[in-house]
């Protein structure tokens, strides 16, 4: 068994069967629905449907990171068992939590001078952020020491894509990061944003595309353009969507037809409620191993 523990946030979006099967810690973050405080528990307490069944309806979200406080009481419990810590944070150009695991780290390490505790900014989310620790969990399992684990993740999370697009712009709206104005005529149009996660972690907008079948083809189109090996990729793909399954296992469809060596098929997941409280319902997310991302 390893002498050191793998650790995320739960906004990797895996679910609590995928992480207990690769032996992953992790801690929750927060969220806020209709006023009242819920763990992003990965679905346990509040089901992914209902909550965005919710969200549909109207309900009011909100969300909060991990305090240092928390962080310190979640390090300090692994490192009293005698185990060392890699933690992988929340992309810092999504959230600040990296920060607060720095200063938890910090903290712990001045209790606990005898182990090791490292954080890595993931500059991930989501399931990609999930398909990161999951390569980690490779890497630990093969033999690699935590700092092998810890330079590899430093070297090469930047070489992970992350691609979405969303058929509901309704909560793009209520977030500020479109108008109202081009809300409703995006609306009218059919109109699909396509965006990426840039080089600092940052979800940024890429192109705006008439229809959903356009953008299905699109965000695959992506794929083709960045992935390692072509049409001969042979790694992982995983996805995630809010409430629209449909859609996801249409580019899940398309992406095992184009890429015939694929490890395994496309793994889906949900969205879970840190992310889904700023994506609302009608989101899907395609992430895979690539060329490097350097915008």
């Amino acid at each position: 068994m390893s002498s050191y523990v793998l650790s995320c946030c739960s906004t990797a979006d895996l679910t609590k069967e995928h992480f207990e099967s690769r032996d992953l810690h992790y801690i929750c973050f927060h969220y806020r629905l209709n006023g009242t405080e819920y763990p992003d528990d990965l679905g346990q307490t509040i089901p992914f449907a209902e909550f965005y069944r919710m969200m549909a309806e109207g309900a009011d979200t909100a969300t909060s990171q991990v305090n240092v406080s928390e962080y310190l009481e979640y390090f300090c419990s692994i490192l009293e068992e005698g185990k060392d810590i890699l933690h992988v944070a929340l992309s810092s150009g999504i959230s600040g939590s990296v920060n607060s695991a720095r200063n938890a780290a910090a903290i712990a390490a001045e209790r606990y001078p005898d182990r090791k505790i490292y954080i890595v900014d993931s500059l991930a989310a989501s399931s990609g952020f999930g398909l990161l620790m999951d390569k980690l969990a490779d890497l630990r399992d093969a033999g690699a020491t935590i700092e092998e684990v810890r330079d590899w993740a430093e070297a090469n999370k930047n070489k992970l894509h992350h691609w979405f697009f969303a058929t509901d712009l309704t909560f793009f709206v209520k977030g500020g990061r479109i108008s109202k104005a081009a809300g409703l005529f995006g609306g009218l149009l059919g109109i699909c944003p396509l965006l990426n996660v840039n080089d600092k972690g940052q979800l940024v907008p890429r192109s705006k595309i008439r229809g959903k079948r356009q953008v299905i083809r699109a965000i695959v189109d992506q794929m083709v353009e960045h992935v390692d090996k072509g049409v001969n990729y042979d790694g992982k793909c995983y996805m995630c969507n809010s409430a629209c399954y449909e859609d996801a296992r249409a580019v899940a469809d398309l992406v095992e037809e184009k890429f015939p060596q694929l490890k395994g098929k496309v793994e889906i997941n949900d969205i879970g409620t840190t992310i889904g409280s700023h994506t609302g319902p009608g989101t899907v997310a395609l992430f895979f191993w690539g060329d490097e991302r350097t915008a």
